[in-house]
C-alpha cells in the first residue's frame, strides 16, 4: 500500500516528533481526551495524528483544504484505525460536512489550519466546551486576532504560526521549496530565465523569492508594508506596485493571506502567457470571478493548468488558485514539518495540562520552542557552545568595565 509506505518514509525522517512520541507513549498526556484536527491530510500530518493517538487521544481528522488531501495516506490511516474525513477534490459541501463530522464528536482540544474549525465552534457548535487549541497558519492567526479584538473568542488558542521553530523554517524554507515544487510539477516549465513576481514579503514570500532567485529567476517583490519593502530591496530584489509588476511577469505567486491581490485592473495589464499561482491558505488571493468574467474562453490544458483567453492574451491559472504546493506538489519537506508538528504536539500537551486558561490568543511558550530547537539540533548531530559561569555573571553586571 503506497499510503503506508509514505507514512513510513515520513516517520523515518521526523526525528523530533519521533522522540516526542516516545515520551507520549510513556506519559499518555491525552488519556481520556478527544482531539479534533483540520489540517492538510498527507503523510506528515498523518504522523502527527498517530503521535497524538499514541499519547492517549481519541483523534478525528479532516482536511483544511479541498485539494490538499493525499487519498493514499487517508486509506492507510483508516486501515490503522484512525477516523479520517477527507478526500482530494472535495466539493464545498463535502468539505464542510467533513468538518462537521469532527465537531459532532465534541473534541476537547482542536488543532486548526486556516481557522474554519474554530469559526464553526463559534457558530452552530458554540455549545461545545473546548479546553483550547492551536492554529498553524498566518491566515488562521489573522482571524483569531480579529475574534480576540472583538471579544468573541470563546476559548484559548495558541498561535503556532509565530513560534520561532515554525515560521522561521516552515514558512520560509518549507513554503519556498514546496511552492516551486508545485509550480514545476504542474507546468513542467523552467524557472530559470523568467521574471517572477512574489506578492508579499513575509516569511513565506521571503522563502519563495529566495528559491526563485536560486533557480535563476529575475525576482520582483510587491508589498504594502514600507519596512518589508525596504528589506526586500536590500535583499537584492526589485520592488514595485503589482500594477507595474504584472506587465513584466512570466510567473506571479501570491503569498499574503489577503484577498484580491490579483484582480481585474491587473488582468487588464498582465503580460501575455503569465502563469498565476497561489501559496496563501485560501483561494481568494487571485480573484477568480474577475478572471472568469473577463475571459473570452477557458480550457484545462494540463491537470492543474487552466488557460484563460483574455482576447489579445492568455494567462494560466494553476491549481484552481488554491495552495499550489499541496495541489500539485507534495507539501513542505518532511524535515521541515517535523519541527512544526512537534510544536503542535507539545502545545496540545500544554493545553491538556493547563485547563483553566482565559479565552485569548497565546504565544507558544518559550520552553516549547527551545525544546524543539534542541531536539532538532540533536537530530542533525550538531553541538553548540554554552556560556561559561563567568559569562553568565557578566550578563548580570551593569558597572562599567566589569
Amino acid at each position: 500500500m503506497q499510503g503506508k509506505e509514505k507514512l513510513e518514509w515520513a516517520m523515518t525522517h521526523m526525528d523530533v516528533l519521533s522522540e516526542i512520541r516516545e515520551e507520549f507513549l510513556k506519559k499518555r498526556p491525552f488519556k481520556g481526551l478527544k482531539i479534533g484536527m483540520a489540517l492538510h491530510v498527507e503523510a506528515k500530518t498523518g504522523i502527527l495524528a498517530l503521535t497524538l493517538r499514541d499519547g492517549g487521544a481519541d483523534v478525528r481528522l479532516a482536511s483544511c483544504n479541498p485539494l490538499s488531501t493525499d487519498d493514499e495516506v487517508v486509506e492507510a490511516l483508516r486501515a490503522d484505525g484512525l477516523n479520517v474525513y477527507a478526500r482530494k477534490g472535495e466539493s464545498r459541501e463535502e468539505y464542510y460536512e467533513n468538518l462537521h463530522k469532527v465537531l459532532e464528536y465534541e473534541p476537547n482540544i482542536i488543532i486548526d489550519d486556516g481557522g474554519d474549525l474554530t469559526t464553526l465552534l463559534h457558530g452552530e457548535y458554540s455549545h461545545i466546551e473546548i479546553m483550547g487549541g492551536n492554529e498553524e497558519t498566518t491566515t488562521g492567526v489573522m482571524r483569531l486576532k480579529v475574534m480576540e479584538k472583538k471579544g468573541v473568542l470563546r476559548f484559548p488558542m495558541f498561535n503556532v504560526n509565530d513560534a520561532k521553530m515554525k515560521h522561521l523554517f516552515d514558512n520560509r524554507y518549507g513554503t519556498g521549496q514546496s511552492t516551486l515544487d508545485g509550480i514545476m510539477s504542474a507546468t513542467n516549465l523552467s524557472i530559470a530565465g523568467k521574471t517572477a513576481v512574489v506578492a508579499g514579503y513575509g516569511w513565506c514570500g521571503r522563502g519563495v523569492a529566495m528559491r526563485m532567485r536560486g533557480m535563476g529567476a529575475n525576482v520582483i517583490v510587491t508589498e504594502i508594508d514600507a519596512v518589508k519593502a525596504i528589506e526586500a530591496r536590500m535583499d537584492g530584489f526589485r520592488v514595485m506596485p503589482m500594477i507595474d509588476a504584472v506587465k513584466e511577469a512570466d510567473i506571479i505567486v501570491t503569498t499574503t493571506g489577503m484577498k484580491d491581490i490579483l484582480r481585474k485592473e491587473h488582468f487588464k495589464e498582465i503580460k501575455d502567457g503569465c502563469i498565476l499561482a497561489n501559496s496563501g491558505h485560501f483561494d481568494n488571493e487571485i480573484n477568480k470571478k474577475d478572471l472568469e468574467e473577463m475571459a473570452k474562453s477557458r480550457k484545462r490544458i494540463r491537470k492543474y493548468v487552466e488557460e484563460f483567453s483574455l482576447g489579445d492574451k492568455k494567462v494560466y491559472l494553476l491549481g484552481d488558485g488554491r495552495l499550489i504546493n499541496l495541489v500539485a506538489g507534495q507539501g513542505h519537506p518532511v524535515e521541515i514539518m517535523d519541527m512544526s508538528f512537534a510544536i503542535q504536539a507539545l502545545t496540545a500537551e500544554y493545553i491538556a495540562s493547563h485547563n483553566s486558561l482565559a479565552p485569548r490568543v497565546y504565544p507558544v511558550p518559550e520552553e516549547i520552542d527551545e525544546l524543539v530547537a534542541k531536539l532538532k539540533l540533536k537530530a542533525m548531530g550538531i553541538k553548540i557552545d554554552k556560556l561559561t559561569e563567568e559569562q553568565k555573571r557578566y550578563l548580570e553586571e551593569w558597572k562599567e568595565g566589569t
